[in-house]
């Protein structure tokens, strides 16, 4: 698989999966064909519970991302953080991520925490030695409107941040 896409976001009318796909909608009429990993669809259990890293929803996430040649995480930003459902996908996860390249496109009310996905993305590269994309897309609540994303410079940032993805994936698993 290509490219996997993640939608961390819970709500399923949230500003982060219009980010997810615009990146699909992009990747798609590039030729890409990513894959789809909408949290929304799955039923994880909390990292830790009893039996949590055999459950079912949990092995199929991780085959998944173990799959990709690369990953686009579309994340909400709450507290000035990643939101907690794609920190549980990673815990749950863990080993699948181990060498991954990974890019994010993030959604936040203001603009105070756009360096919030850093602590994630030093987490996947120390502990998963993931490669992390230097291209983040960060947009607030400006950027959209009711029917959508209405800034055009968000619009082609989330382009700019896949295809940037995408290229790095590709020349780190077959380069």
């Amino acid at each position: 698989m290509p490219l996997l896409l993640i939608s961390a976001s819970l709500n399923p009318d949230s500003r982060s999966r219009l980010l997810a796909l615009e990146a699909r909608r992009v990747l798609t009429a590039d030729g890409a064909a990513p894959g789809w990993l909408d949290l929304v669809g799955l039923d994880l259990p909390l990292c830790g519970t009893p039996a949590s890293f055999d459950h079912p929803e949990a092995l199929r996430a991780g085959a998944a991302i173990a799959a990709a040649d690369g990953i686009l995480a579309a994340t909400p930003i709450y507290n000035y953080d990643a939101n907690a459902a794609l920190k549980n996908l990673i815990e749950l996860t863990g080993s699948a991520w181990e060498d991954q390249v990974v890019g994010f496109l993030c959604a936040a009310g203001g603009d105070r925490s756009y360096m919030s996905v850093l602590a994630l993305a030093n987490s996947l590269m120390l502990d998963f030695r993931c490669v992390i994309v230097p291209r983040f897309v960060y947009a607030t609540d400006e950027a959209f409107a009711a029917d959508g994303i209405r800034d055009p410079g968000i619009v082609r940032r989330i382009a700019e941040c896949a295809r940037a993805t995408a290229r790095l994936a590709a020349a780190v698993r077959h380069g």
